[in-house]
């Protein structure tokens, strides 16, 4: 294993404030991480989803060492990640907790199913993936859980739900497409005018 560490002497400390309203410039798309078998379950939401390998399938996500969540994914060695449509921000509401839902409690109101795992994923999202833990790498106050691939089970719907300044932001595919050809046809227009 290659790793470089390097001990850093900062001046003066970023607060984490200012690194939080930097990160909202970032957008995310919402995923649902569920972890846990039976009864004994729980998920949060979550934008730190990322491809990490293609061969083998693989990905990573950060969740806070803290959560429910990641002591279940530790316990049993696998996870989900169940990547929201754009209609499902009721979904992604009910996993970050406010309301005081914990646990199973968190899956009510939404229809899930298993694979090889065991562990719950979301029927209707716009991908539910079934992951076993290769590595986790534990960092700060958060973790760095690298997924293997056991399964995925994409729809075809082409809508997703995003993360964006605070907001919860659709994106969809189709009809954004409609809307920059809007846009841009009219530049096009003009530009292939200037030509002639």
């Amino acid at each position: 294993m290659n790793t470089a560490v390097r001990n850093l002497s900062i001046a003066q400390a970023v607060s984490a404030e200012d690194f939080r309203g930097a990160m909202r410039h970032l957008t995310g798309g919402v995923s649902i991480i569920t972890a846990g078998r039976g009864d004994d379950i729980s998920g949060m939401t979550v934008t730190s989803v990322s491809s990490l390998s293609v061969d083998p399938p693989s990905l990573i996500v950060s969740i806070n060492r803290a959560a429910s969540s990641y002591q279940l994914i530790k316990r049993h060695g696998v996870f989900g990640v169940n990547i929201l449509t754009a209609d499902q921000l009721d979904v992604a509401e009910r996993f970050t907790g406010k309301g005081g839902l914990k646990g199973a409690d968190r899956f009510a109101g939404a229809e899930w199913t298993t694979r090889a795992s065991g562990v719950p994923l979301l029927v209707g999202a716009l991908t539910a993936i079934d992951c076993e833990v290769e590595e986790v790498i534990e960092r700060h106050s958060h973790a760095i859980v690298i997924g293997r691939v056991l399964d995925v089970v994409a729809s075809q719907r082409t809508a997703a739900l995003a993360y964006w300044h605070g907001e919860y932001v659709a994106i969809d595919r189709e009809e954004d497409q409609l809307k920059l050809a809007e846009v841009s046809l009219p530049s096009r227009h003009v530009h292939a005018r200037g030509l002639r």
